[in-house]
């Protein structure tokens, strides 16, 4: 679900214009984000909590190269559920579908999955040798 579908739901729901919804739902975005970066938290009572964290500095593998590269410590949002959302998602019988995404429906039509084994030209693949010896501890 999109902003835009947000906003049309709320509207609809409150017989309000899509662009005075549109205004509210921005700014209660905005307020959520202002006080992330004021107080590194948010509660919202029956839906969740927003935090700051700040993830580790580590070590990294560049997987083209295989070289070794540090990355840098960085500040992350994470989300926890509030007890009423957890047990709404819990109740659920099955899971949503889904729409996929425009850049995965541009590729798909464009190219095969990079996980099949059948190539452009519609033949099967040789499996590929690694490039470097597995390790073995």
């Amino acid at each position: 679900m999109t902003k835009k579908e947000i906003v049309k739901q709320i509207s609809e729901r409150l017989g309000m214009t899509q662009l005075k919804t549109k205004e509210i739902v921005q700014q209660t975005f905005d307020a959520i984000v202002d006080t992330l970066l004021e107080d590194g938290r948010i509660e919202l009572r029956n839906f969740g909590v927003f935090e700051v964290k700040q993830r580790k500095a580590r070590k990294a593998r560049n997987p083209k190269t295989g070289d070794k590269v540090f990355v840098p410590p960085k500040n992350v949002v994470t989300f926890k559920p509030g007890k009423e959302m957890e047990e709404r998602v819990r109740k659920l019988t099955h899971l949503p579908q889904l729409p996929p995404l425009k850049d995965e429906q541009e590729a798909a039509v464009k190219a095969p999955s990079p996980h099949s084994n059948v190539a452009a030209n519609g033949e099967p693949e040789k499996p590929r040798k690694r490039s470097r010896p597995r390790k073995t501890t």
